[in-house]
């Protein structure tokens, strides 16, 4: 016999974006239910960092980040050819002026929990394997396996889907993603080290050399301090254009060699194995809703194409889901509700668009190609203006309205990109 629970909607995943979005609906009196196929704590291959732009997000959910387990950055330091320049966070208007780190074994727990305390209905160790639809193609909720086995159908007139990179209700809908956007991999591992107890930056290098053939990796390398005393050191790479695919975990193992010794990134410091994911990057499903089903996170690969930063796009998207939702429940079922839903990709468009649509590009011609050293090269790096400006590009921390000059010129170019299509 198949169980049933009913709900306005039904949130699948319980990583940032699927709490948010939770956390989000509750607070507006939406009765949500939030489903995680893995029970808590439980981990995630990522870099652990928010830019402010998350850390914004943090704050408009109610999080408090001043509590034990959270580490703030100043910065970023960023490593090209024997050069290295700190860059603080700009000091905006919308954002704060700091980031965090956190390892997403407590990170998704904590927003998890702040979902549930807000009203959610959270179930863990409850795996969805099909989506439910009436005879038009709308869904109507989910098929799900929970802890014990049995099966249970959760019907819901609104289903969102941020099931992470594998993106299954997306494509068992049908729903396949658009090639012609990145999809890279990363790599980390974590390393007990007390050289950074003081370090403020969160360290970026953009010259490490492929393992085995020496050129230049089509991605970067990362060191984050954490607020154990341990250290998220890793790689992200896309699909190399002329050399072809890359080892990464070869190349992480190379360039950690080459680090300072006294960091204590090596064996004996080592908390764990190297850990590798798939980064699905550049709006690769769009528009973000259709029948009934919204995409959040890397399901609609929502990670940024110019930094590989997934986590405040997923946060963001979630608060303007949540908010077109909550819209479209007042609504009765037609034309009405549906032009609440459609504000959703709508909105994601006119915030992301261009910004999305250069990165693209640029991903394909120079980082696909070269890697990140052309964006950190002598002339940039010893011009406070213009490293200010490539570190607000990758980070997306510029605001709206611009504030500075720099924002301007951010504003300019991209003022010039055409819009995203549809």
């Amino acid at each position: 016999m198949v169980d049933r629970a009913d709900a306005q909607v039904v949130v699948i995943g319980a990583g940032p974006a699927g709490s948010a979005a939770a956390g989000h609906l509750a607070r507006a009196g939406v009765d949500v239910l939030l489903l995680e196929k893995d029970d808590f704590p439980r981990d995630k291959v990522c870099g652990d960092g928010l830019t402010p732009r998350g850390v914004r997000q943090l704050l408009r959910l109610g999080i408090d980040v001043n509590a034990p387990g959270w580490r703030r950055s100043r910065g970023m330091r960023l490593h090209c050819a024997g050069r290295r320049v700190d860059v603080d966070w700009p000091a905006l208007g919308d954002c704060p002026d700091f980031g965090l780190t956190r390892t997403r074994h407590d990170f998704d727990q904590l927003l998890a929990q702040h979902a549930r305390a807000a009203g959610a209905r959270l179930h863990t160790g409850t795996k969805v394997t099909a989506p439910l639809a009436d005879a038009a193609g709308r869904l109507t909720g989910v098929s799900a396996v929970t802890a014990d086995g049995s099966t249970t159908e959760y019907r819901a007139p609104l289903v969102i889907a941020a099931d992470g990179a594998s993106a299954r209700t997306a494509l068992a809908t049908g729903w396949p993603r658009d090639r012609r956007r990145p999809l890279a991999t990363a790599v980390r591992r974590y390393y007990r080290s007390q050289a950074f107890a003081d370090d403020e930056y969160l360290q970026l290098w953009a010259d490490v050399r492929c393992a085995g053939t020496g050129h230049d990796l089509p991605g970067y390398g990362w060191v984050f301090p954490l607020a154990d005393g341990r250290v998220n050191v890793g790689l992200g790479g896309l699909p190399h254009r002329r050399h072809g695919s890359t080892d990464l975990r070869a190349t992480l193992q190379q360039w950690v060699e080459q680090l300072p010794a006294d960091w204590d990134l090596d064996e004996q410091h080592a908390d764990g194995a190297p850990r590798s994911a798939a980064l699905p990057m550049g709006l690769n499903r769009r528009p973000e809703y259709r029948n009934g089903l919204l995409l959040l996170g890397d399901s609609a690969g929502m990670i940024s194409p110019w930094s590989g930063e997934g986590i405040a796009q997923a946060m963001e998207a979630a608060e303007v889901a949540a908010d077109a939702v909550a819209l479209a429940l007042t609504r009765p079922p037609g034309p009405r509700r549906e032009q609440a839903l459609h504000r959703y990709p709508a909105e994601l468009a006119r915030r992301w668009g261009r910004y999305y649509r250069l990165g693209n590009a640029v991903a394909a011609q120079v980082f696909s190609r070269v890697g990140y050293r052309p964006l950190l090269s002598h002339r940039i790096m010893t011009s406070p203006p213009a490293i200010a400006l490539v570190t607000r590009l990758l980070s997306q921390t510029d605001s709206e309205p611009g504030q500075d000059g720099i924002d301007s010129v951010l504003r300019t170019v991209l003022s010039l990109v055409p819009r995203l299509r549809r």
